[in-house]
């Protein structure tokens, strides 16, 4: 047994902590400072995978802002402090609880398909998919939705002017801040791709071209001024104007596609949350174009009908169920979801309790049904590499689950000249030839091809649960087609098994996306438990010996739990360290 396995299994558990690798390959690193109790707060609390993230919108809370306050404050801060995720130039979705009207709303600013995109733009002419197009090319960016997102929040449903909100990171941006551990670590082993790029190897590095160090202070004058820009105009100084120019300018020397239209006509869009029930606990998520919320009420549904308590937490019986209705809803993820203003998604059938059942009645209980065997239903009732998350919540009562990304780490590693951020490569998340997986190994269909105006699918899962109807949870994961398996495990950890919120984030996970047939097993799970899942017929990777070695970890929790007694639960996820529970 390695070494990093005795610490798991001997110091670490239950609330072992690693950090998780980006989206295309970080490497793991023991955080061992990571607190291992929720943190309490009883007027606002802000979650984040970065700590000053975390205090700027703290900031906002205390000078009396609200969640949604605090939320494009975190937002803003770590485009600054977390470029590995944190973005101005990506997109996401955005989960809103408003206490006052006993409503949520959820916010699409996903990043959407250039005019000019079509569905062969990334085939080689072999008829291929050009991966170096679809990963590190300025092709590979989709129309940034994470300014308007912000901008449009605050203005509905914040309380406090955009200046105020952006204060924060402006201040980090301009006067520079202490580069983590964490981002000192990640930048280095990133240096290849970035400095590949001059503009972005200028952003991110010392003059003579060496990585910073942890402590040290980076600032990032062009960011400020982008920032500046925005605080002053809104969202209409980033699409339109000096920053537009910049854009586009960099597109038409890079060979991307983005154009000064493209830009005004980006709009980000209220759509209707997906709701669900388990166990007398009703669950608010993001609709399509996430594929997350859809697919965590249609497993939970599948789950509903089991005595999963009895099972015992991290068992065989435990572990095999949840691994046979993953298979079974990404397998209907490959072939239903996509961008609903493009296709009919069918969401009330995916998330039918009479479906779930159906599905359900085939697991076997004692053996694992494979891949090959599970295909997307043909039939449904009929009805007419690198994310962040972070959670706020206030002490009205309001509470804010936010999931945004560039895609991988860095997006594609490309920067804006001039304006100080970093380009996304979200156009990967569409299937850029049906039945050909992506970055992530999903597969995907018609339903999420190339098309000029379309979102591409996403796995982003911010989720609101409520109780009593009133709010009781926030939370979400970056981690790519991990997401959604881990986001509904936190959930589970809590609902089912009655864990505080920093218990049900620290215990090891799982993962299972139908293909490719694997069973993904974070360290910290029994290895005798990890051999009986053998014999069931699953093909586990991790923590059985050496050579099925898998020590990566999966996702990063952040999330709050609103107790009876009204006090906060905060818990930050050690397994990427830097992460912050900050609350008063």
């Amino acid at each position: 047994m390695s070494l990093l396995r005795v610490l798991f299994v001997l110091l670490l558990l239950p609330f072992w902590s690693v950090a998780a690798m980006a989206a295309d390959g970080d490497t793991p690193i023991i955080d061992y400072t990571s607190r291992f109790h929720p943190v309490l707060a009883e007027r606002g609390m802000v979650v984040s995978q970065e700590g000053h993230a975390s205090e700027a919108g703290l900031e906002i809370l205390k000078a009396g802002g609200n969640a949604v306050d605090a939320a494009v404050a975190t937002g803003f801060a770590l485009a600054v402090t977390h470029p590995q995720a944190g973005n101005i130039g990506g997109g996401g979705f955005m989960m809103v609880y408003l206490k006052k009207e006993n409503r949520v709303i959820a916010i699409d600013y996903r990043e959407m398909a250039p005019a000019s995109a079509h569905r062969d733009m990334f085939l080689n002419a072999a008829g291929d998919v050009d991966t170096q197009l679809t990963w590190f090319s300025n092709k590979a960016s989709g129309v940034p939705g994470t300014v308007m997102g912000m901008t449009e929040a605050l203005a509905k449903y914040g309380t406090m002017p955009l200046k105020k909100v952006m204060a924060p990171a402006i201040r980090l941006a301009e006067e520079g801040f202490p580069v983590s551990y964490a981002l000192a670590d990640s930048m280095a082993r990133y240096q290849k791709r970035l400095t590949a790029d001059p503009v972005t190897a200028r952003y991110f590095f010392k003059a003579d071209g060496s990585p910073y160090r942890a402590g040290e202070i980076l600032r990032q004058k062009d960011l400020a001024k982008t920032l500046k820009t925005i605080a002053d105009k809104g969202a209409a100084g980033f699409y339109e104007g000096a920053v537009a120019d910049k854009m586009v300018a960099t597109m038409e020397a890079g060979g991307g596609i983005i154009t000064h239209d493209d830009l005004k006509n980006y709009k980000a869009i209220e759509r209707t949350p997906v709701r669900g029930t388990y166990k007398g606990y009703e669950v608010v998520s993001m609709p399509p174009p996430s594929s997350g919320g859809v697919h965590v009420i249609q497993i939970l549904n599948i789950l509903e009908g089991y005595d999963l308590k009895s099972m015992g937490h991290g068992s065989a019986a435990y572990i095999h169920r949840l691994t046979e209705a993953f298979k079974y809803a990404y397998a209907d993820r490959s072939k239903y979801l996509g961008d609903p203003d493009f296709f009919d998604v069918p969401v009330d059938a995916l998330t039918d309790k009479a479906y779930a059942a159906a599905i359900r009645a085939k697991i076997d209980p004692d053996h694992a049904t494979p891949s090959s065997e599970i295909l997307p239903a043909e039939r449904l009732p009929y009805e007419s590499p690198q994310t962040t998350h972070y959670s706020t919540a206030d002490r009205w009562g309001n509470m804010v689950s936010n999931t945004y990304t560039l895609n991988f780490s860095y997006g594609n590693g490309r920067s804006v000249d001039g304006a100080g951020f970093l380009l996304n490569n979200e156009m990967d998340d569409f299937s850029s030839k049906p039945g050909v997986p992506n970055a992530f190994g999903l597969l995907g269909g018609e339903a999420n091809a190339i098309e000029p105006g379309k979102r591409p699918l996403s796995s982003m899962t911010p989720t609101l649960v409520l109780k009593n109807g009133e709010p009781f949870m926030a939370t979400g994961s970056p981690g790519g087609s991990t997401i959604i398996t881990v986001t509904l495990e936190t959930m589970l950890n809590v609902l089912e098994f009655d864990m505080n919120m920093m218990e049900a984030t620290a215990m090891p996970r799982i993962h299972h996306q139908w293909y490719p047939d694997r069973l993904l097993m974070e360290p910290g799970h029994s290895i005798d438990t990890a051999r009986i899942l053998g014999t069931m017929g699953h093909q586990v990777k991790g923590v059985l010996d050496e050579t099925e070695s898998w020590d990566r970890v999966l996702g990063s929790t952040q999330s709050i739990l609103r107790r009876p007694d009204g006090v906060l639960e905060g818990a930050a996820d050690p397994r990427r360290p830097g992460s912050l529970a900050a609350g008063f």
